[in-house]
């Protein structure tokens, strides 16, 4: 009978076979374990830090919206009774409506102009570098200087644009006293704080388009506007994704804009979300239904962050 060897014999009894490279690979696999518990308790820290700054202010919010107390007390505990109250009341939805109608013109007047803009700066405009740092000011000034040069402008019926529509015989419109005028000055500020930021969203995408794309289009005798709806848009859809969910962000969120323009007036016309939270618990002092409000607001955005993410990843180019 053929002899076996010795360590054929203690591998058919499921003895390890020894030799050079035989502990290696459980070597290997106790390194990258000792590797990964390395790389967790050195980063252990910062995500404690990172919840002690986050989930604890939201948490102590969520408190506070359950409860009827003060900026010093929590007070008696009230359920969802301030989030009742919210909902059945006729400034929140005044404020809703004000506030989804500032974050659409908002987010698509400003995508527009930034993607009109974006365009035209990819074309041999002269001077286009100078023109492109120019047209990012808006953004780059804050918004105090902003918000007091545009009150300089039309706040009272001697500032130079009231002027002027008097001089040209158009009445002496009261941009900022004016309801309906206000709303319209206001929606126009944002878009015009806010197109640059669209801009360079879009250029950075469109410099990522291969500009053979477009040659081969032309020889299949497809013209500009077919290019710009089957070519351009679908390769930045990622990016305008991004750049909407970002700006409905900002604009949902968008205190000073509104806060230093208007106040919030007149009559409440320009009384947004986050100004009817901030003067519900900040001047009526009254925490719980103003947190409520900050709530609902995170709530709607997730919902619509989610929805424009799902996009994203339906965009995808192939």
């Amino acid at each position: 009978m053929p002899s076996h060897s010795p360590a054929l014999s203690r591998a058919r009894r499921g003895v390890g076979v020894s030799g050079p490279g035989a502990g290696r690979p459980l070597a290997r696999n106790r390194g990258l374990r000792r590797g990964g518990l390395t790389l967790f308790a050195l980063i252990l820290p910062s995500i404690v830090l990172l919840l002690l700054i986050n989930a604890y202010p939201l948490v102590y919010a969520a408190r506070q919206s359950l409860h009827q107390g003060s900026l010093i007390a929590a007070g008696d505990f009230v359920g969802l009774d301030n989030y009742t109250r919210v909902l059945t009341s006729t400034a929140f939805w005044k404020a809703t409506r004000f506030t989804l109608l500032f974050t659409v013109v908002g987010v698509f007047g400003s995508w527009l102009v930034g993607l009109g803009l974006a365009l035209l700066l990819k074309s041999r405009v002269p001077g286009r570098g100078t023109f492109k740092v120019l047209l990012l000011l808006p953004w780059v000034v804050p918004i105090v200087v902003s918000s007091t040069a545009w009150n300089y402008l039309l706040a009272t019926p001697d500032s130079p644009l009231p002027r002027l529509f008097t001089a040209v015989g158009w009445g002496n419109p009261l941009f900022l006293a004016d309801p309906t005028l206000a709303v319209v000055t206001v929606c126009l500020f944002k878009v015009w704080a806010s197109f640059p930021f669209m801009m360079l969203m879009t250029s950075a995408a469109l410099t990522s388009v291969d500009g053979t794309v477009y040659e081969a289009a032309s020889m299949d005798g497809a013209n500009r506007w077919q290019q710009f709806t089957g070519i351009t848009l679908p390769l930045i859809a990622r990016s305008t994704y991004i750049s909407w969910i970002l700006m409905t962000i900002f604009s949902v969120n968008d205190f000073p804009t509104i806060y230093l323009l208007t106040g919030g007036g007149p009559v409440d016309a320009t009384t947004s979300l986050v100004v009817l939270a901030y003067r519900t618990v900040f001047q009526n002092f009254q925490t719980g239904p103003g947190v409520a409000i900050a709530f609902l607001m995170t709530a709607t955005l997730v919902v619509v962050s989610v929805l424009l993410y799902r996009q994203i990843r339906k965009s995808a180019v192939e």
